[in-house]
Parts: C-alpha cells; structure tokens; sequence
C-alpha cells in the first residue's frame, strides 16, 4: 500500500492532511492536480496538460503511468470533448493545449451529462470541498470570468442625462437626407 502524501497547498488542504493516493482513481487525480495548481497559480485560468501532468506526479496523486495521466488531462476528463471512454467532466478545455476545472455552467458534449465533476468528497478534505463550492465554483467566480457579464455598467453614463433612444436620435440628427 503506497504511503499517504501530505500535500503543501495551504489554501486548500489543512496541515497535515493527507490524501492517500491510491484511493484516487487517475481522473480524481487530475482533477486535484490542477485545483492544486489554481490554487499556487491563482490568477493563472488555465494549464498546459503538461503542467497538469508535472503536477499529479510532482504531488504523488497516482500510481498510474504519466501517458496514462496526461491521456486523463487530454481527453478522458475534459468536459467539452467527445467521451472517448471516460465520461467525466473534471477538465474544461479553454485552448488546444490548456485546461481549467470545470464550473457549473460550463458547456459540455451531450454525452457527458451527469458524469462527476470533482472527486468523490470523502476522499479529499472538507477544505478542498469548500474551497470548490465557495470560491472555484461559486456564482460569483462564473461571473467574475465571464468578460461580457464584467462589461455590465461600463457604459453608465455614456448618454448623459437623456435616455439611449434620445442619444441616438440625436447623433441621427445631423445625417440630413442621405439616400
């Protein structure tokens, strides 16, 4: 049995807490990966597969092969790709090489409808859980990376005292008959 493997992340694992590898399957594993790398790189959005792979290995996740890890962080896990077998939805796909944890709301192919999302939570700690719920996947995290819900209000004040209509009129004003 491989020996359990304390984890540094101070955000999202108490000290001391330990999570036994061989208890997370390679998709589970993945997806700790890269929480663990949100959490050291928190304004970075997303990640090579590479980097996802350095970071199972690096923090000991899984026995599993780095092929078979990355195979994970490329295809298996990621929720806006075709399922080809597994059906989870741990990743979401930003570019060609890049990847974040998947949020609510996210798209996704059809065929990954109900596959999990995040780990089974009895095998990783409550801080992880609260820290997915209340700050990675929280309603306001959605908001705060959707650019255009942050270009709500940014025209405020842009028509001075009248409304829009009359702005537009205005500027229709001095068009003159153009036909």
């Amino acid at each position: 049995m491989r020996q359990a493997v304390v984890l540094e992340s101070m955000i999202l694992c108490e000290p001391n807490v330990a999570i036994i590898s061989s208890q997370l399957t390679v998709a589970e594993a993945v997806w700790m990966g890269t929480a663990l790398l949100h959490d050291k790189r928190g304004a970075q959005n997303a990640f090579t597969v590479d980097e996802i792979v350095e970071s199972v290995l690096a923090h000991k996740l899984s026995d599993a092969p780095a092929e078979t890890i990355k195979q994970h962080a490329k295809q298996h896990c990621v929720a806006n790709l075709p399922p080809r077998p597994n059906r989870s939805r741990m990743l979401y796909m930003t570019s060609g090489s890049h990847r974040r944890l998947f949020r609510d709301g996210d798209l996704f192919d059809e065929q990954r409808q109900g596959a999990p999302t995040h780990p089974a939570w009895e095998k990783v700690s409550a801080r992880v859980r609260e820290w997915y719920e209340t700050v990675w996947n929280s309603p306001s995290a959605l908001i705060a990376n959707d650019p255009l819900l942050n270009a709500i209000g940014t025209g405020k004040g842009m028509f001075g005292d009248q409304g829009a209509d009359a702005y537009v009129n205005s500027l229709r004003d001095g068009w003159g008959d153009r036909a």
